[in-house]
């Protein structure tokens, strides 16, 4: 083993634990650039170091371009969208008015928690449907 390859092959250990301590992504694809530059120098030991570098420079940059193109974004889609979007998950939801709205303002009680809400002019006790969600605060219409 020449200490060519050993420094690309300790190079990607490192690059790959600096992955592992902050994740980011990049580190990991520069480390597969490692990776096959110590490949590289096993099949071409004579390889100066200039041209080690500039080669490195060139897998690294090859290396990230594939993860933009194919890998970014393309996490697994999620089986529950609205988790931890708890406004967004109370559209549909009709509730009592606890105050009523006036000047376009007032205020529902819906599970344990007080929400407040937006809407045409209507008094306390009226049923209203939440349509919409603008922040915290719902869009009701009467239901």
């Amino acid at each position: 083993m020449s200490f060519k390859f050993a420094f690309w092959a300790i190079g990607a250990l490192v690059l790959f634990a600096a992955e592992a301590m902050a994740p980011g992504a990049f580190m990991l694809w520069f480390g597969f650039a490692a990776v096959a530059m110590a490949v590289v120098v096993l099949a071409a030991p004579g390889l100066g170091w200039l041209a080690q570098a500039v080669l490195f420079s060139v897998l690294a940059l090859i290396s990230v371009a594939v993860y933009r193109k194919w890998f970014r974004g393309k996490g697994r889609q999620s089986d529950k969208p609205l988790l931890n979007r708890r406004a967004e998950q109370l559209v549909g939801t009709v509730a009592v008015l606890d105050q009523a709205i006036a000047a376009g303002r007032g205020r529902v009680k819906i599970d344990d928690a007080f929400w407040t809400v937006e809407g045409p002019d209507l008094p306390v006790g009226t049923r209203v449907r939440v349509v919409a969600v603008d922040g915290m605060t719902l869009k009701v219409q009467e239901a």
